[in-house]
């Protein structure tokens, strides 16, 4: 029986990480990557560096800030959507889906929403709107798909390291993690806490006061499963050695292993 392994990874800018997201790709040779924070207008996407790594790309890029991409292993992923529906107005590049391997799968860097409350935290929310709707016409599809990729949401307080310097951060207010748990609630999958439901796991750990040091981390990385794909989830992890290396990002690649018959 095959398997797909498909990771999520907030570079924080793909020119200056460039060097380990290559790394980490021929180490752990996820066959789906998502990427977020790239941080780079289109015509200065690495697409040939990674086309030699083996990797087909597509990506929406930004100047400076937000962009997004699909990685597929020795194949091209097909653009199906760049940006939500309904939200044709917004400016940033943040939403990219594509079909790759038999899938449908989603790039997405939500809006980190600080400080709030304010116009940033307000945009966060509606942008999350547009994601609720989105995801649920995907549901409803019946096809397989998974959702992932920065959702600057920490879903409840055991996916933090401690909650008392961060009780007024947009991250965890109470309507953030509703807007997640109403995606859980259309029959998504969150694979990491599904895989380890009794395990703190972390997957941004800050760059100041010795976060990665301290293992006083975050988890705002998600890989979401239609109900589809469920049956199929046979692992789930964070290469947590990516934060460790020099000049990295202040993320580490989470991933899911999925049973393909």
């Amino acid at each position: 029986m095959d398997t797909l392994k498909i990771a999520t990874f907030n570079v924080n800018g793909i020119q200056t990480r460039l060097a380990a997201l290559l790394a980490w790709l021929e180490r752990e040779a996820p066959d789906i990557v998502c990427l977020q924070e790239l941080k780079t207008p289109d015509a200065r996407f690495p697409a040939a560096a990674l086309e030699r790594a083996g990797y087909g790309a597509i990506w929406q890029g930004q100047s400076a800030w937000n962009g997004v991409a699909i990685l597929a292993r020795d194949s091209q992923p097909l653009e199906v959507r760049r940006g939500l529906p309904g939200n044709a107005s917004d400016p940033h590049s943040r939403y990219l889906e594509a079909a790759v391997d038999g899938l449908l799968v989603a790039s997405l860097y939500l809006p980190n929403g600080n400080p709030q409350p304010g116009p940033k935290f307000d945009y966060k929310l509606a942008w999350f709107e547009h994601l609720i709707r989105h995801a649920a016409e995907l549901m409803e599809s019946g096809h397989p798909v998974v959702l992932a990729g920065d959702f600057n949401v920490v879903p409840s307080d055991f996916d933090i390291y401690d909650t008392r310097s961060w009780k007024k951060d947009a991250l965890l207010q109470p309507e953030s993690r509703e807007c997640f748990e109403r995606l859980l609630r259309q029959g998504w999958v969150d694979a990491l806490r599904q895989r380890f439901p009794d395990r703190r796991i972390y997957t941004f750990w800050d760059y100041f006061r010795q976060h990665w040091q301290r293992d006083a981390g975050l988890r705002i990385d998600h890989l979401l499963l239609s109900a589809s794909l469920a049956d199929h989830l046979e692992d789930a992890g964070v290469d947590r050695w990516v934060r460790g290396e020099e000049h990295a990002s202040d993320h580490a690649p989470a991933w899911v292993s999925l049973r393909l018959s």
